[in-house]
């Protein structure tokens, strides 16, 4: 579905205007209140993740947003805490974080760093025993492994589908995706005189 009232994001010169305007959407997305649980990427090949999150924390921190950043494994948590001592006190693992949830509400934002399909089961955990928004980066929900059939389906119905996206970021052959929270999905064509806004669309388009 596309619209020509719709309003057009400008597409980011380089990965750090990229960072600002996916710092934006995250606080944008997080103050509506339209959902607990949001995604934000930036589809890049190679893309060191880590730094991308301790800035991130960091805006949110500046913005008044107190964050506890996971990641899936404690080699991440580890790297994360040597690399950001400031940060330290709210870095940790899945399993750190599972053992200390207690009965008193975190509603802290819950940053989640790259959770993937092989981490399904011990994220839905931590997120239905996190009282607060969580915001998950450069994460992977679904597994081309199980992509049909049953379990698929049963995961788009429940887990997945809880998810809004706060910001999408993707190079394409011939052009770029982006989505901006509060603003529409917009593709980009590249041209010989660089990239103009193409169609827009109220879901993300195949």
């Amino acid at each position: 579905m596309t619209s020509s009232k719709d309003t057009i994001s400008s597409l980011p010169a380089d990965l750090l205007i990229a960072e600002e305007q996916l710092q934006g959407a995250v606080v944008a997305a997080l103050a509506s209140g339209a959902a607990r649980r949001w995604s934000v990427n930036l589809r890049f090949e190679n893309l060191r993740i880590l730094p991308v999150a301790l800035r991130l924390a960091r805006a949110l921190l500046a913005k008044d947003c107190p964050v506890l950043i996971v990641w899936p494994d404690a080699g991440a948590a580890a790297l994360a805490r040597r690399d950001a001592d400031d940060l330290s006190p709210f870095t940790m693992d899945f399993n750190q974080l599972t053992r200390n949830q207690s009965s008193v509400l975190d509603t802290r934002v819950l940053l989640a760093v790259g959770p993937q399909p092989s981490d399904y089961n011990d994220f839905e955990a931590v997120c239905d025993g996190h009282a607060g928004p969580v915001v998950m980066l450069n994460g992977r929900l679904e597994d081309a492994a199980v992509g049909i059939g049953s379990v698929a389906r049963e995961r788009r119905r429940g887990f997945v589908a809880t998810w809004q996206q706060a910001y999408w970021l993707q190079p394409l052959e011939g052009g770029a995706l982006l989505r901006s929270y509060p603003e529409t999905w917009q593709l980009f064509r590249l041209d010989s005189d660089g990239y103009r806004p193409l169609s827009s669309f109220e879901t993300r388009p195949d």
